[in-house]
């Protein structure tokens, strides 16, 4: 996000922001930010869920494939035979249909959208769309579509607790998550260090 101003611009727009891993976390007391937990982005999907169920709301998933979509709309209703459910789409189609796509959602009358497309194009896609959506609370979900329909699986209770759940998704697709996590993480050290080091001189003046 340091090299991408537009995906930086969207997350500082966002009214609420999480810190999905435990290297925010880290980086915050380093930082002199008291950051009180890390929160996943699985466990904050499911948590809404069970809220829409309690409050009525309706809520609407996009992304992953057709498979596994499918697997999440069979999984929801059974879990929540009482929810209304504003729509179910997998996350494949071309830059064409993307206005359409918005306008069904908006028509649907959701509530709530989960959006599990990876990074940044879940960011660029919900804001270039976010007022034709209009809806009132959007997510970006990221791979848990694909952890709760079983394609992926998620690290044991206690990588989770040690903040190692980053090193079993390498674990699991070392190709793709190479870069992100080894390269992505040494890139990530050294801003936090360039911004202790901006923050002593800043003390210092």
């Amino acid at each position: 996000m340091h090299e991408d101003a537009k995906l930086r611009d969207i997350v500082n727009a966002s009214p609420l922001i999480n810190a999905d891993g435990s290297s925010i976390v880290l980086a915050g007391k380093l930082l002199g930010h008291d950051i009180p937990e890390r929160v996943t982005g699985i466990d904050l999907f499911e948590e809404l869920l069970d809220i829409c169920n309690e409050k009525g709301h309706r809520p609407y998933f996009l992304g992953a494939t057709q498979e596994v979509i499918e697997k999440i709309e069979s999984h929801y209703k059974q879990k929540y035979p009482n929810m209304s459910f504003a729509g179910f789409r997998n996350g494949y189609f071309q830059p064409e249909e993307s206005a359409d796509i918005a306008d069904t959602i908006r028509e649907s009358k959701a509530d709530v959208l989960f959006l599990a497309f990876s990074s940044p194009q879940k960011e660029y896609w919900a804001s270039e769309h976010l007022e034709r959506l209009d809806v009132p609370f959007v997510m970006g979900v990221g791979g848990s579509f694909d952890v709760i329909a079983g394609k992926t699986t998620r690290a044991p209770q206690w990588m989770q607790k040690a903040g190692l759940e980053w090193f079993y998704r390498f674990i699991q697709e070392p190709r793709r998550m190479f870069r992100r996590y080894f390269l992505g993480n040494l890139q990530f050290l050294n801003h936090i260090k360039n911004e202790k080091m901006n923050l002593r001189k800043a003390n210092r003046q």
